[in-house]
């Protein structure tokens, strides 16, 4: 089994230092009881191999190139091989493993784009460590949104959604301290995000005719006015233009009420106007199982909804149950949201 047209997904190693070389290979620990798409990882051979000595699993490692991983992923797990070494130590983070960490995400995008691979499956990253390598961008999925646009001329606006079976969330405004999102939200942004949400939902995951639903800033959606103005001020005109877009969009709703059970049932995606408003609820639903999906890129990638977890790196306690949704998830939207 393998991602669309047969063609196998591709995970980048993430930190070194973190735990995601030892869920990737849990993950391929796990390929036959989770039926799992055949998937390669960019990284060092070397190094998955000691991590996996260092934990007692028999999990063999062998270096290949992006077509042989279909036929080598029943027997061993396929590692497309970096231009260095990888010498990490589990749970200390270095910026000398910086160069590392993105040549990995760089050759995974590399085949993604030129159509080897049929998804994008990302390993957490520790933003600060790559800042002390003077790491240029604002985050992961900004230097994604910039290798896809190589060559293109302008980068895609990337999206961040927050994926489960029973919820799927978008913050309109992401990594930005809570007193600046006022001044961040506008109109424009919530219908550029929201435009986005509901074509990929369409294109992506099969959905015929996406249902949003968009909260409110302020207690209560601002209460008319008498508990902020943005929500009259800037969200409902976002939901005006949307619905003279055709597009079925309620809000903006108070985001202590949207989020229970039957208010679920009546929408596809939430969209959030700042980051612990959408992430609480999701990590309440589906704290173990959640994805992150990024909308807008020219390629399907997901994500695991966590961290590096440098505390917990090494031991064999991490759960790969966020990477298995995602590689899975990676799959069913490389098929246009047929189940992989």
């Amino acid at each position: 089994m393998a991602g669309d047209g047969g063609r196998p997904l591709v995970l980048t190693q993430g930190d070194p230092a973190g735990i995601g070389i030892e869920l990737t290979l849990r993950a391929w620990q796990a390929r036959h009881a989770e039926r799992l798409p055949a998937f390669g990882v960019v990284a060092d051979p070397g190094h998955l191999r000691e991590v996996a000595r260092s934990l007692g699993w028999d999990v063999p490692v062998e270096a290949a190139r992006c077509s042989d991983i279909a036929a080598m992923f029943d027997t061993a797990l396929p590692v497309l091989p970096l231009g260095r070494s990888v010498r990490a130590q589990p749970g200390q983070p270095d910026p000398a493993h910086a160069a590392a960490t993105i040549e990995s995400i760089r050759n995974a995008v590399d085949l993604v784009r030129r159509g080897e691979a049929a998804a994008l499956v990302t390993n957490p990253i520790a933003k600060h460590v790559l800042y002390e390598a003077g790491f240029a961008h604002p985050g992961h999925t900004e230097f994604l949104a910039a290798l896809a646009g190589e060559g293109q001329g302008e980068a895609p606006h990337p999206v961040m959604m927050l994926w489960s079976e029973g919820l799927a969330v978008v913050p309109v405004t992401v990594h930005i301290p809570l007193a600046r999102v006022p001044g961040a939200l506008t109109t424009d942004l919530i219908v550029r995000t929201a435009r986005i949400v509901a074509r990929e939902l369409r294109e992506r995951f099969g959905v015929a005719h996406p249902r949003l639903a968009l909260a409110g800033l302020n207690p209560h959606a601002g209460e008319s006015g008498a508990l902020g103005a943005e929500d009259e001020a800037v969200i409902r005109p976002a939901v005006d233009t949307l619905r003279a877009d055709g597009l079925a969009v309620q809000g903006p709703l108070p985001g202590d009420t949207m989020f229970h059970a039957r208010a679920r049932a009546g929408y596809d995606a939430a969209l959030a106007m700042y980051h612990d408003q959408a992430l609480i609820p999701i990590k309440t639903i589906a704290f173990d199982e959640a994805v992150n999906v990024t909308l807008g890129l020219p390629f399907v990638r997901t994500s695991p909804d966590h961290g590096t977890a440098f505390d917990i790196a090494g031991n064999g306690i991490a759960r790969p149950d966020s990477l298995i949704a995602a590689i899975r998830l990676a799959a069913r939207l490389s098929q246009g949201g047929r189940p992989s």
